[in-house]
């Protein structure tokens, strides 16, 4: 039997902490912060993405909604619960790095790889959810920015919990993006015209008009 990889803190220190959260709405902030009292709680090396997945999933109902119902996001949070046997076990003697992203030294990069305590795959994820929101113009990543961020990656662990709860991770790409598409289009629909608002109620000169 081998042996088990020593332990580390699933914890950034305070300044990277802080400079992660300045780029986070705060529910996905309140995400991380769960993600990471699983992984210490549950004696993990790192926060990895199934920690990320599980606290997306209990903390965010417009996370939820992208799933295909109730069923299917009862059966992925029970696949989730389950960390401390099967695959789990596994996990335990790994870090999980798929390859896919580049761990960089250079605290510039990354406030995320720049730490220990986050996995590869997991910090990488982070940085993508950034620069997701940063693309449509957000200055700070939403839930759903991570969802896509963290289900983009398939050697990540949370696909692999995806697959085993059956879930169609290119369906569920689609159906994140179509939310945001929604999203867009019902601001759009119901953005005031200010100027004809103005126009209409203006302070009582010519230009108001009146019912009575």
């Amino acid at each position: 039997m081998s042996p088990r990889i020593p332990q580390q803190p699933a914890a950034e220190s305070g300044s990277h902490r802080t400079e992660l959260d300045a780029r986070l709405a705060a529910e996905l902030a309140s995400v991380v912060s769960g993600a990471r009292r699983r992984a210490l709680r549950d004696g993990d090396r790192q926060i990895d993405t199934a920690h990320l997945l599980h606290s997306l999933l209990e903390a965010d109902p417009q996370v939820r909604t992208v799933f295909d119902g109730a069923p299917q996001v009862a059966r992925l949070l029970g696949y989730l619960v389950q960390r401390s046997i099967g695959y789990g076990l596994r996990w335990q003697s790994g870090v999980e790095d798929s390859g896919a992203v580049p761990v960089v030294a250079d605290a510039g990069w990354s406030p995320v790889v720049a730490e220990a305590g986050w996995s590869p795959v997991a910090a990488g994820a982070m940085d993508s959810a950034c620069e997701r929101a940063e693309l449509r113009g957000d200055e700070r990543a939403r839930c759903l920015d991570l969802l896509a961020a963290i289900v983009t990656d398939p050697q990540s662990r949370a696909v692999e919990v995806l697959r085993r709860a059956g879930v169609d991770v290119r369906t569920l790409l689609l159906r994140i993006e179509n939310a945001f598409d929604t999203e867009d289009e019902f601001a759009c629909e119901f953005r005031p015209d200010f100027e004809t608002f103005e126009t209409y109620v203006g302070g009582g000169g010519q230009g108001c008009r009146s019912n009575r």
